[in-house]
């Protein structure tokens, strides 16, 4: 399918519809689900083959019916009624835009968004997302696929302060933090104190503090939220890219946005300044 023409319509519905995005989160308390829908549509890209990724195809009855896409149709569904408002808009660029609203409105770091993904009605073969009852071996296998880093897994794993597990989805059940619907650096923090009653640890999680590398990440994580935060901002805006090259128009057009926005609130400083000092 062809890529949007990412004009100034564009990036206006872009706008309206993260705002519709933060509506629909907040009312149906479902941040977590779109954070994961964002990661599922995004995390089966090959980087040898060019396939997969951030394209939208996850809203394919097919690959809705992989297992480990298990309740994600909750959250298609619910990115259908906002899709119905802002019908310009991709669902490659609906699902990511999604993941990141998720991320921002349960207090976590804002993350660069730059639209223009192109939708695919062809989905990949099953087993291209992490099994949770694996080792170090195979999150290294499905990250280095997709052209992502050590950091990258471990930073990316840091996404399960929000929510919980669910026994009819994965086999697993609970969630990974006393504060499941809040985004901050408690993943690590649990993980470096060890089993804790109710709190859920998925053998990819224990990998995390077994393997020297990954745990260099986890202990600065687990101390410095700022290095979390900086650090999953940019993991997540790789992962929500991956396969995807934005336009130079579409770069331009937000660079103009934002230059805007900084002159716009330059003025209203001045003027205040201005009026303060009459006063």
């Amino acid at each position: 399918m062809a890529a949007p023409v990412v004009n100034t319509e564009y990036l206006k519905e872009i706008e309206k519809a993260r705002r519709d995005l933060r509506a629909v989160i907040s009312s149906k308390n479902c941040a977590p689900l779109m954070l994961r829908l964002a990661w599922h549509d995004a995390g089966t890209y090959d980087e040898k083959t060019k396939t997969g990724g951030p394209n939208g195809s996850i809203r394919n009855q097919q690959e809705l019916n992989h297992s480990a896409n298990n309740g994600l149709k909750i959250a298609v569904d619910l990115c259908e009624e906002v899709k119905k408002k802002h019908p310009i808009i991709t669902y490659a660029d609906l699902y990511q835009l999604a993941g990141i609203v998720a991320v921002e409105v349960t207090g976590g770091p804002s993350i660069d968004f730059v639209p223009g993904r192109k939708d695919s009605n062809e989905s990949p073969e099953e087993g291209r997302l992490p099994d949770a009852t694996q080792g170090a071996s195979h999150l290294r296998d499905v990250f280095y696929r997709m052209g992502l880093t050590d950091k990258d897994i471990v930073a990316l794993s840091g996404g399960h302060t929000l929510g919980r597990a669910h026994k009819e989805r994965s086999g697993f059940d609970g969630p990974w933090t006393k504060e499941p619907m809040k985004f901050d650096n408690s993943y690590f923090v649990e993980l470096l104190k060890g089993e804790s009653e109710g709190l859920l640890k998925l053998p990819t999680d224990k990998v995390l503090i077994l393997d020297p590398h990954f745990l260099t990440y986890v202990e600065l994580y687990a101390e410095n939220e700022d290095a979390f935060f900086t650090d999953y901002a940019a993991s997540h805006k790789k992962l929500s890219e991956l396969g995807f090259t934005p336009s130079l128009a579409a770069r331009y057009r937000l660079t103009q946005n934002a230059i805007g926005v900084a002159i716009a609130a330059i003025g209203a400083a001045i003027v205040l300044a201005i009026l303060f000092r009459d006063s």
